[in-house]
């Protein structure tokens, strides 16, 4: 069995799991995520605390129920808390506005980037130079994330660009004559 799928995973006040033989629908607060089941995992429901095993044990049955109880763990932290990845912006005259449902953008091109939202996704720019990407589903979150990153990622020699927070950037050194 997986070492992960061994941790149960906790059900916080608020938030509803329905288990059917082909769907997991997580309800909370902030939202529903659904994720497909799959036969090779049973998973058990005890009061306030959902149980993963595989179902037979065969090498990809244990290694799937690890997996699911990561998934099904996020969906449960998605819609009670959310998920959110910081991005600033480096670089003179870079800079971001969140409208609505989309994210304007002006990263040093002849134009301005405009980015489309997806659904269950929102941008809030509390500075100029920094963006917050907000969202139930954590894949959605990081997705989105990426997407706005490649626009402008981050060069090796002076370091302007799009980065995540945590993120840093081992600058070269220039070259000498």
């Amino acid at each position: 069995m997986s070492r992960v799928a061994r941790m149960p995973v906790e059900l916080p006040a608020g938030v509803d799991v329905q288990i059917s033989p082909e769907m997991i629908t997580v309800k909370g607060s902030l939202g529903t995520l659904s994720q497909r089941a799959n036969p090779l995992v049973v998973i058990k429901r005890e009061g306030s605390v959902l149980g993963f095993e595989a179902a037979n044990e065969t090498r990809e049955a244990r290694a799937l129920s690890g997996t699911f109880r990561a998934l099904v763990s996020n969906m449960v932290v998605g819609v009670s808390k959310g998920f959110e990845r910081k991005l600033n912006l480096i670089g003179t005259g870079y800079r971001a506005q969140a409208q609505g449902g989309s994210l304007n953008l002006s990263l040093g091109f002849s134009h301005p980037v405009v980015y489309q939202l997806p659904d269950g996704i929102k941008a809030e720019t509390p500075a100029q130079n920094e963006i917050l990407i907000k969202g139930a589903d954590r894949q959605k979150v990081g997705q989105v994330a990426a997407e706005i990153r490649a626009y402008r990622p981050p060069e090796p020699y002076k370091g302007k660009g799009v980065r995540y927070s945590d993120e840093t950037v081992i600058l070269k050194e220039v070259k000498k004559k």
